[in-house]
């Protein structure tokens, strides 16, 4: 998210970020990812190494090489032996789980751009930063970032 917390901009990514990128795959490969329909479909495949699971409310809707559901409580049924399971938004998605979430996985771009996505606003008093790694631009990265990890207080 850059610093106004936005996420997206036409159901796309408002930077290019390869690093971001790379660590997205690390951190969310052999797991099952949920996302809603617009987020798979700006995506365009499934993931690979990866369970894809897509809420949707439209019954029809299918997707090759992933599992659709009507609801985020069926979402989670199928999910519930995993360790850890991994939301990739939209935004709405985003604002939905929030409360119940135990991590964040937050990649924050030092910089801000236009777009019509946010993150939700949350309380950071409810979370502990467990990691971070900070990034300053290269060439193929052209913004500072971070990348932080937050866990919920118990």
């Amino acid at each position: 998210m850059d610093d106004n917390q936005l996420i997206g901009k036409d159901n796309a990514l408002p930077w290019h970020l390869p690093a971001d990128l790379g660590y997205f795959k690390k951190t969310t490969t052999n797991k099952t990812v949920l996302m809603g329909r617009k987020t798979h479909e700006s995506i365009g495949f499934p993931l690979p190494n990866r369970r894809n699971v897509i809420i949707s409310r439209n019954p029809d809707f299918q997707a090759n090489g992933c599992e659709v559901v009507p609801s985020i409580d069926a979402a989670l049924s199928l999910a519930k032996d995993d360790d850890e399971v991994m939301i990739m938004g939209g935004a709405s998605f985003y604002q939905q789980m929030l409360p119940t979430v135990d991590r964040l996985y937050i990649t924050q771009i030092k910089s801000t751009f236009e777009g019509d996505a946010h993150f939700p606003e949350f309380n950071r008093d409810d979370f502990v930063e467990t990691f971070r790694e900070s990034h300053t631009p290269d060439e193929k990265n052209k913004h500072t970032y971070h990348f932080t990890i937050l866990d919920r207080k118990v």
